[in-house]
Parts: C-alpha cells; structure tokens; sequence
C-alpha cells in the first residue's frame, strides 16, 4: 500500500505550544515539503508564515483542514543541524517551537513572503556595517607567548567536540589566541563563530579580525538595519564569509562550514536573554558544537562558577594565560576607607590627589560607577519625601541636565519637581552620585583635561559609542567616566589609573550570585589599567574595607575568590550543585498571581516523584510591583537536571490551560535562570 503524504504539520509564530495541520498547497510538489521550509497559511482572519516542521500521511484531529495557500521556499530557511538544535532548545526551555524558529530567523524572512535582495552597499560607519572585505594584505601579528602558543596547540590538536575554558588574566591576549586559532580553521577551509556580549565590542573585535586575517567577515547585533543583517545572515549561510563576530543571536547563523566557535567574556550575562525566547547563548553554543563534532573555546578573565566546576568535573578541559602580553604588568589594588573620609561629590580627596598625580604625568584615569543619571533618589530634607516611581517599588532617579526624574525599570519620565510635592518647601536635594553628577564635578576640579562619559544614556544616539571612545583612543580625552559598558573587554593603553567609587555594590545583594557578579566586574574593570608599559594602579573606595570578599580578591585574585565560592555553593546546594527553573507570573492584581502559583505549584508537586525536585514559594518577587503590575514566582530546584526535565515537560502545557482566559496574567518559565530578582 502506498501512503500518499496528505498532512503538513505547521507552527507558525505565536506563544502557544502548539503546531497546526493543513493539506499541502494546490498544486505543489509535495517532494519539495521537507522540514524547515515556509508555508503562507490561513490562520483564524489572516495569513500567516509558518514552518514546516514535519508531514503526516493521517490528520491528528477529524476536523477538516484548510490548505496552505503557498510554498515559500524551495529549501529550508535552516540547515538540518541548525534545525535540531532549535527544536532541541525549545524542549529544553520548554518554549513555544513557532516563537524559537522565528527568533532565529531575520526579519525579512520572517515578515516577507519573498526576503529582499542581498544588500552589497558598503557603510563607512563601522556600526552599521554588517559585511566586511577582505583586505588586499594580511597584518602581521605578535609573537605568541609560550602560553598563548599552548592554548592554540591543545585547540589544534582537539578532534571532534571538546570544550575548552581559557582563564586569562585581563590583558593576557585572550583575543591574539582566537585569531591565530581561526586563521588555522579558515586555512583549512572551514568558518568561525565569534560570539561577544555588547555591540560596542563588535567593531573593534571586527576590525582586528579583518586586518589579521584578509577574508570577508560579517557582523551581526541589534544596532544594524534589518538589510544589514540579512545580508550577513545570507553570506554566511552560502558560505561567502568565513567569520561571524555577532552578539548572542548571531549563534542562530546558518554557517554549512562551521570549524569553530569562540565565547568571548564567557561570563557575561549579556548572553542571555531575558524576555520571550530565554536561552542562554553560553550553554546553547556548547550543543550546538557537540552536534556538530567541532571545539569550542569559552574565554573570560573571571569565568562562572558553573564553568569552573565543568572543569572539575572533567567536562571542560582548563587552558590559562597567567600573565599579561608584552612588558604589561597587573595593576597595584589598594582600598581606600571612605569611613571619616571627606568626600567630594562621593570621591575622596586623597584619591583625588592621586587622579591628578597620573593627569599631570599625562595619563588616563578611569572612574568607574555603575549607576547612571545625576543622583538616585532626590529627597526633601524637610519632610523626608523622596522621589519614587508610582509604577514600580523603586526610586526615580534624578537627571539635571534635562531636569527629569527617570525609572531605570519601567521607563517613566517626569519633569523633576523645583519645590518639595510633599511639604512645599524649597528643600529638595540629590542624594547620591550617579555618572552625570561625577562628570560635573570632575569637569570642575580638572577643567584643564577633556573628559568623556560613557553610559547608557550618552550613547544612545548611533554612533555615540564609537565616537566617544575614539576620543579616549586617541588620548583626546584624559578622564573617562563609565558604567559596566566600559569594563568589558575594552584596551585602554593609556589608562594607568581606574577607580571604582563604590566597591560595596554587590556585596549584599539578595541573590545568591550577587556576589560572583561583583567579583567579576571588580576584576574586570580593575583590569583597564595598566595594559601597557606604564604600570596601573586601581583604587577601591569602600566602607567596608574588612569585607572578607574584598581581601580575598586582593590576595589571592580571582582563583581564590572562585574556589571559596564554589565550596560555599557546594554547602548551599545552589547552582552549579543543583538546577533551576524559575516560574514567573504577573498581574495587574497581587491576588491573581499568587492564586495562580499556588495553583501551579500543586500541579508541580504531583508530578514530583520521591522528593526529587524541591518548591519553593509561591512568593513576591524582590521588586514586588513593577510597571504598575505585581510580581510574584516560583522556584523548583533539583539536584538532577533529568529530574527537573521530567517534572517540567508535563508541567509546562498544563500551566497553559491553568493560564487560559485570564488576560490580565502573564507568565514565563525560566530554565536555568541567572537572576532570582
């Protein structure tokens, strides 16, 4: 008996669990439906593109079917192995399979029945550029040091998948190791993966890239226009270009020659993403080269703790580079007491006599504060008003220079108050120091040197970022002020001196990472200075200089830090000794959220089987309130990830139906969270 094939099996791109049938198109080769392909279809009042994910010789379901109106490809938008990577992360994340597909997919084969031509337009501004020519010559590189020339043999003489974790000291030459390893893999004609957490890193790691190596690249991040971006999605996948440097959603790039892929700054949570689809770049790039048999190479001066244990448990095998390139040397760390210290605008005077020690020699100093606007909170002296947010239980934070007061949580802008809402008085006043208020007060002590601010809101405008930071390239600018942006990856040579003005951020902070993340970015921006001849110096102002976190990180660097928290994890049972998934639900009434969770919690502890996965709550989240909606979750926690995996898969649609009719709830699951706030 021969089966004639009758049913195509469809998701299109909405945030149900669900796939849909429908007879082929009229008139379609039914040969030409393989899996991966696009399908306009009839979808309630309107139509849809959708992808095929399987065929069927019998309907699931009696009821009759519509047909797909047309076949929009004549082969798959995803290459095989990229396809089962996609369907395999929606399991695991357990995420709708249309919203997965469609996340991975550019924007014009997503909203277009037919993609718009390749774009070959070159751009001069290197933040709209996706696709890079190769040069005529290659640059000559440096000498590799004995290290470096380790790291790049054990790579070359991997075969198949391995994972290796490179721990590098800041300015050890972490990025001179991935060139060199890649030119390896283009001489040997396969591609390159390079994955980087910010956009502002994007450009600079593509133009070394393309000096060294003398072959096309292409860039992919969110700040190039939707052109830009399928046209790099398109040169790789027919394989035009050998090397993608893109940020996290650049993992989904079809690459048919894929050698290679590399994780710079392993430790960023910029990998992941937060909202809808939420992976992890990280952990689905380590899939995404075991499937394809090929090595990965996962890079950070501060790797995660649940690296760091991969490594112990032999999963991971451990690559260093101990000790700076060329004549650099580590930075002198001292802690500055701010305990009955007088404080300029928050900085100390003996600290700022030592700025001006390194400004007069001609150096560059880097302040470094991770909190933008002019002030956190303004406040009335007289009837202790304070600024808050009426959406979120939060404080608005106070910007002079347009005179608003901000939420950095839900977005709400006012104009800031001239007299006090709640007693009337003229006696309202910024308390704190937020990068605008520094910038005003160094521009004031030191008029005499340029100075540039590098945060969230200076660079908002296209461009911006990469203007800004030539200026401090070029040694135009001597004082460079910044948030988190500035500590990640970036070479400042002429930077000897970096000051962190409040090194107690992090150090009581209610999740259980807080304090990895603080040891991480305290090493990480203390690793600007210094990167040349010159030796650097990094200055911590504290009220707490007897912080054990703090003195263990002095003496004996990040390693140390690292082994101390892995055996109070260890003690804890929190990750990486256990796994998590995060049920998050919200409402614009407190009541709805909890019922819901306490409903779903009931559901989970049915299907928990000898004590093997632990609830916990349901209870308010941190922030309780935020954009005029209350927040409230679920924890499950398991010593077992397979454990975890068998009570989610059946949980996860029944949520769905709990959900059902309730318009005012929203919920996520989050597997494998990174923040519990």
């Amino acid at each position: 008996m021969i089966l004639v094939l009758q049913i195509a099996v469809v998701s299109p791109p909405i945030p149900l669990r669900q796939d849909f049938d429908y007879h082929p198109p009229l008139g379609v080769d039914c040969t030409l439906l393989v899996p991966g392909v696009r399908l306009l279809i009839p979808f309630g009042r309107t139509k849809r593109i959708g992808i095929l994910l399987a065929t069927a010789t019998e309907p699931r379901i009696q009821t009759p079917l519509l047909h797909a109106l047309e076949l929009l490809d004549t082969t798959p938008v995803f290459p095989p192995e990229l396809f089962s990577l996609l369907r395999w992360a929606a399991e695991y994340y357990h995420h709708p399979i249309g919203d997965v597909l469609f996340t991975a997919l550019p924007a014009p084969l997503r909203a277009q029945k037919k993609p718009s031509k390749r774009t070959r337009t070159q751009h001069h501004n290197t933040t709209t550029e996706s696709l890079l020519p190769a040069p005529s010559l290659a640059e000559p590189g440096p000498r590799l040091s004995s290290d470096q020339q380790t790291v790049v043999d054990a790579v070359r003489e991997s075969r198949g998948f391995q994972c290796f974790l490179l721990e590098g000291v800041t300015g050890s030459g972490k990025t001179e190791v991935y060139m060199e390893i890649v030119r390896e893999k283009i001489a040997q004609g396969q591609q390159a993966l390079i994955l980087v957490p910010e956009i502002g890193l994007t450009p600079q790691l593509l133009d070394r890239f393309r000096r060294r190596l003398a072959v096309p690249l292409a860039a992919l991040h969110s700040g190039l226009t939707d052109a830009a971006r399928y046209a790099a999605w398109r040169a790789a996948a027919d394989g035009t270009v050998s090397v993608v440097i893109g940020t996290r959603s650049a993992l989904f790039t079809p690459l048919p020659r894929l050698g290679i892929i590399v994780i710079d700054e392993e430790h960023d949570l910029s990998f992941k993403q937060w909202e809808g689809f939420r992976y992890h770049a990280r952990d689905l790039a380590l899939v995404r080269a075991q499937r394809s048999k090929i090595p990965i190479l996962l890079g950070s001066a501060t790797p995660t703790l649940e690296s760091l244990h991969n490594v112990e448990l032999g999963r991971f095998r451990l690559l260093r580079l101990q000790q700076r390139a060329g004549a650099a040397q580590p930075p002198v760390v001292r802690l500055v007491d701010l305990r009955n210290q007088t404080l300029y605008h928050g900085l100390a005077e003996v600290l700022l006599n030592i700025v001006k020690e390194h400004l007069e020699r001609d150096e560059q100093v880097l302040i470094f504060l991770n909190r933008r606007g002019y002030a956190p909170v303004l406040r009335c002296d007289e009837c202790a008003w304070s600024s808050e947010c009426r959406r979120c239980d939060a404080r608005m934070t106070f910007h002079r220079r347009e005179w608003q007061l901000r939420c950095h949580h839900c977005g709400t802008q006012t104009q800031a108050p001239r007299t006090c809402p709640g007693c009337g008085k003229v006696t309202l006043h910024p308390v704190g120091a937020g990068t605008e208020r520094l910038e005003d007060a160094l521009i004031k002590r030191f008029p005499a040197y340029p100075l540039v601010r590098i945060d969230r809101d200076s660079t908002s405008r296209r461009g911006e970022m990469e203007r800004l930071l030539e200026e401090v390239h070029s040694g135009q600018a001597r004082i460079l002020i910044g948030t988190q942006m500035v500590a990640k990856g970036h070479d400042f040579p002429q930077v000897t001196l970096v000051v962190v003005v409040h090194a107690d951020r992090g150090l009581f902070g209610p999740d259980f990472r807080d304090t990895e993340r603080f040891a991480q970015l305290l090493v990480q921006v203390s690793g600007r200075a210094g990167r040349a001849e010159k030796l650097g110096q990094v200055l911590l102002q504290t009220r707490s200089p007897d912080h054990p976190t703090l003195h263990t990180l002095l003496g004996g660097g990040y390693p140390a830090f690292a082994k101390e928290a892995l055996a109070e994890r260890a003690i804890t049972g929190w990750p990486p000794y256990s796994a998590l998934a995060l049920l998050r639900a919200e409402s614009a009434d407190r009541e709805v959220s909890m019922a819901f969770l306490h409903k779903a919690k009931a559901q989970a502890t049915a299907l928990v089987q000898n004590g093997s996965v632990e609830i916990n709550g349901p209870m308010p989240s941190p922030m309780e309130r935020r954009v005029g909606r209350y927040r409230a979750q679920l924890l499950l926690q398991s010593e077992r990830r397979t454990d975890l995996q068998r009570v989610l898969h059946p949980w996860t649609p029944a949520l769905e139906t709990l959900a059902a009719g309730r318009r005012s709830l929203h919920w996520s699951l989050d597997v494998d969270p990174v923040d519990l706030l």
